[in-house]
């Protein structure tokens, strides 16, 4: 269980987040055109895990823009933007924000959640994802992680790329 705050108050999550070193736990989250995603599928690329509470927030729909703009200068790299939103939110956020070069997946059916370590289990926001980034390696190693302390702010970019392109030499 991890601690972090919302707004300054404290919450707690469901686990910790997999181990920089580990490989990957594999999950089946849901695309947009509701068919089942899994991080396996994606072997041999590189994957960038950014996991939110809702696209419907300030925060949660700025990151997932800074993470589509970056996505499309990464080499031999996949953005997932995975939220307990319904694949139809996630598809209309799409759509509205031209959000192109981001994979956004639903946990809404699954134990993502519970098993990344990342569901919040008290507080206003109980049920829903802390604000998480992980990076994996093209063999579903993770070489970077970040739990977001204040879940009202971003991630760590530059840490999160420099992790990237370090992995990348």
């Amino acid at each position: 269980m991890a601690n972090i705050h919302f707004q300054g108050k404290p919450l707690h999550t469901s686990g910790d987040l997999p181990a920089v070193g580990e490989i990957a736990p594999d999950f089946e989250l849901v695309n947009q055109q509701m068919e089942t995603i899994r991080l396996s599928t994606f072997v041999g690329k590189r994957k960038i895990l950014s996991i939110v509470p809702s696209l419907d927030t300030p925060i949660c729909a700025a990151s997932s823009r800074k993470f589509n703009q970056k996505a499309s200068h990464l080499v031999n790299t996949v953005v997932f933007v995975i939220s307990a939103d319904l694949p139809f939110a996630q598809c209309r956020f799409c759509e509205t924000e031209d959000l192109s070069d981001i994979i956004a997946l639903s946990c809404f059916r699954s134990g993502f959640a519970d098993d990344y370590g990342v569901k919040l289990v008290d507080g206003p926001l109980a049920g829903l994802t802390a604000r998480a980034v992980l990076v994996v390696d093209e063999h579903d190693k993770v070489i970077y992680h970040e739990l977001v302390a204040e879940l009202s702010e971003e991630p760590n970019y530059d840490s999160l790329l420099a992790a990237l392109s370090q992995a990348h030499h």
